[in-house]
């Protein structure tokens, strides 16, 4: 780490390493890409001990790029700088966070307190994730590397929240026990949590069980599409499936919507729904909106409750394909839902499906769509296709998993 009070800085002897003669490896990084996996690697100085700073050099010996060493995973370096040689020290660091907030300035006003602050791999932080719900900073890592750094991290983030949560992939939760007794839903700064933290988005009021709930506690990322759905409720009968803690459900009813039908498979989603709207008790469409909260497999629901009619279906599951293997099965499980939540739309009718696999291209996605609504004999309009929000930019191919797209059948 460099000597005491030196911040982040590069190591006296820090590892280098070469990338193997004719690799695409070293193209990729110049175009931006973040990650430099363990079999491009040719040469390498000396072992590396995860969370280092490594230096990358190019088959012609010259410094390429430089980012945190990960000894236990394919990915071996996760880059944090490309070009000109620079130090990494504490000011390159806290300049390195101002850049990613600056990006999100303007975006939002005081009707919206929780959104995304850093994207990971998008915003040049590789493995890391902060998200912000009112007052309450939750950091996401999904790399071991930054175990080593998570104090230093931590006081970057002094003055920007009055509390910051640890959540940790699972895939390091056993070595962020083990080797630096860290646990997932620790808060490393400010006051213990006895509950959610109740946040807004786009003057609604929701709660983010920050400790122990799905990504950070909140799908912060279908904001945009949420805002959609509001503006196509009015007067619908509207289905939401794999509803979770009800954010669609909720813009739908202050929409204006008929009714909300909301089906999930977690009975505590669904109690969190309950509070999200007894939160907003207070707006006048959301109080008058008959719902009706279902505990069920949202497939088996699909195949079961085929007399059921809706004018506008949310179709948002999670990631149905987490590596590139599950693919073709999950493209065949997105057909399936798009067939049943078709099936159930009425005349003019509206579909809202989306997907979290980063597996699966957006325009096959798309094209799924279509040849399924082609399949139904029904006359289809492609109304809208969207993908990441401004707070969720995604700046290379992995980082891009998002995917929407509305279709009206009439």
């Amino acid at each position: 780490m460099g000597k005491p009070g030196s911040g982040m800085s590069v190591p006296t002897k820090t590892p280098a390493l070469r990338l193997r003669i004719g690799a695409v490896a070293e193209t990729r990084v110049r175009g931006g890409h973040p990650w430099v996996f363990a079999e491009s690697v040719r040469k390498q100085n000396r072992p590396g001990k995860t969370g280092e700073l490594a230096v990358i050099f190019d088959r012609k010996n010259q410094f390429l790029a430089a980012g945190l060493f990960d000894s236990d995973s394919p990915i071996r370096v996760r880059v944090l700088h490309r070009g000109k040689p620079q130090p990494i020290d504490a000011a390159w660091w806290r300049r390195h966070l101002e850049e990613a907030l600056a990006r999100r300035a303007g975006l939002f006003d005081e009707s919206t307190t929780g959104y995304r602050c850093v994207n990971g791999e998008n915003d040049g932080w590789p493995g890391l994730v902060l998200d912000r719900y009112d007052t309450t900073l939750v950091l996401k890592l999904y790399t071991a590397a930054w175990l080593p750094r998570l104090a230093e991290v931590v006081e970057l983030l002094a003055g920007k929240g009055d509390r910051v949560v640890l959540r940790l992939s699972r895939n390091i939760a056993e070595a962020a026990r083990e080797q630096f007794d860290r646990g997932d839903g620790e808060v490393l700064r400010g006051g213990a949590l006895d509950g959610p933290v109740v946040f807004r988005e786009s003057g609604l009021r929701f709660e983010a069980d920050v400790l122990r709930g799905q990504k950070t506690g909140f799908f912060l990322d279908q904001r945009e599409n949420r805002r959609n759905v509001e503006g196509l409720a009015d007067g619908r009968g509207v289905l939401n499936l794999f509803s979770y803690s009800g954010g669609f459900s909720l813009y739908a009813a202050r929409g204006g919507a008929a009714s909300v039908c909301s089906v999930d498979i977690s009975r505590p989603a669904l109690a969190g729904m309950e509070r999200n709207f007894a939160l907003n008790g207070d707006v006048p469409s959301v109080a008058r909106c008959p719902r009706e909260a279902i505990q069920a497999d949202a497939f088996a629901w699909l195949r079961e409750a085929a007399a059921r009619r809706f004018d506008l279906i949310v179709l948002d599951p999670p990631s149905l394909a987490k590596r590139e293997t599950e693919r073709a099965e999950a493209m065949r499980a997105y057909a399936g839902l798009m067939k049943g939540a078709m099936e159930r739309l009425n005349r003019n009718g509206i579909l809202v499906a989306a997907s979290c696999s980063a597996h699966v291209p957006a325009e096959d996605f798309f094209q799924l769509a279509r040849e399924t609504a082609g399949k139904t004999g029904r006359a289809f309009e492609e109304m809208r296709l969207t993908g990441h929000a401004a707070d969720h930019a995604a700046t290379y191919p992995e980082g891009e998993y998002l995917k929407c797209v509305y279709l009206r059948l009439t």
